[in-house]
């Protein structure tokens, strides 16, 4: 059995160890891939599932097989206290991967003085148990991201 996971947001590639925070950088959540937004707008749901957490500035979906997602956008994006962020979903919805769960825009985070680089991370999930893309590559909102394999 496998998960297709979709990007959240439209941008390229990069490698987690990119990400400016250690917690991401070294795995420590979860292995995945970030995801460099270009464009303002929706996050999407990586997968379809259920609403297990949900802030403004970040998001965990958990499909049917109890594959959690994680999706943060931006780092260190919570000291914004929801500041450009708006919530289209409730915790405990369920969602079709895909589905807009908050809007939001990359550049005002960027001027607020925090990256907008977006983590997609597999939780609990085995380093070895991902198919991730190579990083600098351009992907669309809602396209596969990567393909969690059990």
């Amino acid at each position: 059995m496998s998960l297709r996971v979709l990007s959240p947001v439209s941008g390229r590639t990069a490698a987690l160890a990119e990400v400016p925070d250690p917690v991401f950088a070294q795995s420590m959540v979860g292995p995945g891939i970030a995801v460099w937004p270009d464009t303002a707008g929706a996050a999407l749901a990586p997968v379809a599932g259920t609403v297990a957490t949900l802030h403004a500035h970040a998001f965990v979906v958990v499909g049917a097989d109890g594959q959690g997602v994680l999706v943060h956008l931006g780092i260190d994006t919570v000291q914004l206290k929801g500041e450009g962020f708006t919530l289209h979903v409730v915790k405990g919805e369920t969602v079709r991967a895909g589905q807009p769960i908050v809007d939001w825009d990359p550049v005002a985070v960027r001027a607020a003085g925090y990256s907008p680089i977006c983590p997609v991370v597999a939780l609990d999930a085995a380093a070895d148990a991902l198919d991730v893309p190579q990083p600098d590559i351009a992907i669309a909102a809602g396209d596969p991201l990567f393909t969690w394999r059990d």
